[in-house]
């Protein structure tokens, strides 16, 4: 077995205990607060007005958009989804999106001016002369014994907003476009036109490394063109589960030829409800669909035509019988469950959390008769409790760490305990959506950015004794 898969496989199953075993901790003397409290106490103003923490707790500001990378580029804007993965001699790598259009601030300069800095075929869209595609990906070499940035990198090049993904037990990130721009010409919400010489809506294999290497970005053309925002893959099986960041879009599935190969080719299909064929699981209108605490079995529906140009999988799905869900975004695997959040469902839009265990036949004709089951975890319909979440990832002490995407003053990022009960760990006074929250696999720092303002932060304290 990999060092990566092994420190894969170790960091999930500490999640699963923390998850299974939480309420022996709090029984030992570990003060847990009721819902909208704070497990770690008082949180302290930031004297920055920047990010406010609990006490003990502070963070850095450790890489900036505009900032000038150790291959003589630039930091792109807009960092979104990241993971970490164990590096060489202790050190981590963190993988990190930027959810950016081809005239946002990107790698290259404002000019793409440093654009013949890399060598240009492994880019994937060089767009429109001079204006190459500027998502993808960076990499961040980090020392958390000194807290300090070693280096950093461009790693993947000439995507579409890269919104989230999420890591492999390969030591590879599965980076996601949240885009279906077409060739030719796009218009962007109210932005100029852009100019593809792709066609986007695809999901990017990248590499985890210390070197500094660009990646050559090949899409993974059978696991679906559709929005894409995050992805969750099983160590056990090689399957890889993903959400669609669209107000109707579903929950999909990958079955790979040959797992561990995505490369490769294989099957892909959305979740739908055994007892309820196109279920509409938002609980929008009053109309409350799901309860939350319950469990729904699952069957998964064929998908063809996967690279449709229509951008209609979704409503091919759903006539088909799919499940339809609200804005799905982050994504992230523990020891046998998939945690998935719907950034606008529930009855007061603020948003859901969903937990999904896989069959033991998962992917097998056995399933049949031993259905993967679906539970709404959380709802709250309350926006001090959690509003609109994004972004989420698995605590080492066994809570889930959840960003959030919403207006406001002061957004937050929100402890989700096994129980469902929320706390505030932190908010922010930039007026940013918080994204990309990962824990290094030592368990010692927290990183998240603020999207809008460039930054990737390290948050460091005393976290649980069981971290």
């Amino acid at each position: 077995m990999s060092a990566s898969r092994r420190t894969f496989l170790k960091s999930s199953a500490v999640f699963a205990v923390g998850m299974s075993g939480l309420r022996q901790f709090v029984a030992a003397g570990e003060p847990l607060a009721n819902s909208n409290g704070n497990r770690f106490g008082r949180i302290v103003a930031d004297p920055h007005n920047i990010l406010s923490l609990p006490t003990g707790f502070s963070y850095r500001v450790i890489s900036h958009a505009g900032d000038q990378m150790d291959d003589g580029l630039v930091v792109p804007d807009k960092p979104d989804g990241m993971a970490t993965f164990a590096g060489p001699n202790g050190l981590t790598l963190l993988v990190r999106n930027h959810e950016i259009e081809p005239r946002q601030a990107g790698p290259f300069g404002w000019g793409a001016e440093l654009l013949n800095k890399v060598d240009t075929d492994l880019l994937y869209d060089l767009g429109e002369e001079g204006k190459p595609c500027n998502g993808g990906t960076t990499t961040v070499v980090y020392d958390t014994r000194n807290q300090r940035v070693i280096r950093q990198y461009l790693s993947l090049a000439g995507t579409i907003r890269n919104c989230a993904g999420g890591p492999t037990p390969r030591g590879t990130w599965i980076t996601c476009e949240e885009a279906c721009d077409t060739v030719g010409k796009n218009k962007v919400d109210d932005g100029p036109e852009i100019y593809c010489q792709q066609n986007h809506g695809y999901n990017f294999e990248v590499p985890a490394t210390a070197d500094i290497r660009l990646a050559p970005a090949i899409p993974l053309r059978d696991m679906g063109r559709f929005r894409h925002e995050a992805v969750a893959e099983d160590p056990h099986t090689g399957i890889v589960y993903q959400t669609e960041d669209l107000d109707d879009g579903l929950i999909y599935r990958f079955l790979p030829h040959r797992p561990g190969d995505l490369a490769a080719g294989g099957k892909l299909q959305a979740l739908a409800l055994v007892h309820l064929s196109s279920a509409d699981t938002r609980n929008w209108n009053g109309e409350t669909t799901i309860t939350p605490g319950l469990r729904h079995a699952v069957r998964w529906i064929d998908l063809d035509n996967v690279e449709s140009p229509d951008d209609d999988l979704r409503l091919r799905g759903f006539d088909a019988g799919a499940a339809r869900f609200a804005r799905g975004e982050g994504m992230w695997y523990s020891e046998g469950e998939i945690y998935f959040a719907c950034t606008n469902g529930g009855s007061t839009e603020l948003g859901q959390i969903w937990k999904y265990t896989p069959s033991h036949s998962e992917g097998m004709p056995g399933e049949v008769s031993d259905r993967g089951m679906l539970e709404l975890f959380v709802e709250p319909n309350d926006s001090n409790l959690v509003a609109n979440a994004d972004n989420l990832t698995s605590a080492p002490w066994g809570d889930l760490i959840v960003c959030e995407d919403r207006d406001g003053q002061e957004i937050r990022l929100v402890g989700v305990t096994p129980e469902g009960g929320c706390y505030t760990f932190a908010h922010n006074h930039v007026h940013t959506e918080f994204s990309g929250a990962t824990f290094s696999p030592d368990g010692t720092t927290l990183f998240v950015n603020l999207q809008h303002k460039g930054m990737t932060l390290a948050i460091t304290g005393p976290w649980p004794r069981n971290a």
